[in-house]
């Protein structure tokens, strides 16, 4: 599916959404904040769902934080987050693949995410414990987990066949 990210903005305002991008370029590392929502009045907006990430330069540079979508969000809001994030990401970074960190709270909780975002076209990279190594990684998530890695096009496709199945 070849689109890029400002269609995707363009489709989305059809459907009555905003599609907005926040990125900073701080000691040459990429910070986004995206963020979906809808004009309820002049002037003052709900915002249904949005995604925060950080890319560095490399392959593997993106690195998706919080995602977060409202329980009342229109259908196909998280699609439309995840497939903007993996545009913006292949448009204007290096990076090729994602890598996220399902973390592990509540092994109920931790089994659904897994499991989300296998479905996404994430795979188990490794686990992220209790031992030494592991620290700078429980410091960049803030936990333990399972280390995921997607590649982005993958998970670009996913997200606009359901993104644009649900609209």
């Amino acid at each position: 599916m070849k689109i890029n990210l400002i269609q995707l903005e363009k489709e989305a305002s059809t459907k009555g959404l905003l599609l907005r991008l926040q990125v900073r370029r701080p000691l040459n590392i990429w910070s986004l904040r995206l963020v979906v929502a809808e004009e309820i009045e002049s002037q003052k907006i709900r915002i249904w769902g949005e995604m925060k990430a950080w890319a560095y330069k490399g392959v593997d540079g993106l690195q998706l934080d919080t995602m977060l979508v409202n329980p009342k969000a229109p259908q196909g809001v998280g699609h439309l987050i995840w497939a903007a994030t993996m545009l913006w990401a292949l448009e204007e970074t290096p990076c090729k693949r994602a890598r996220l960190l399902a973390i592990h709270d509540a092994d109920n909780q931790h089994n659904r995410l897994i499991r989300y975002f296998h479905q996404r076209g994430f795979r188990p990279s490794r686990e992220v414990g209790a031992a030494i190594l592991d620290l700078p990684l429980r410091i960049i998530w803030g936990g333990a987990g399972s280390l995921m890695i997607g590649d982005c096009n993958e998970v670009l496709n996913y997200s606009l066949r359901q993104w644009r199945k649900l609209t």
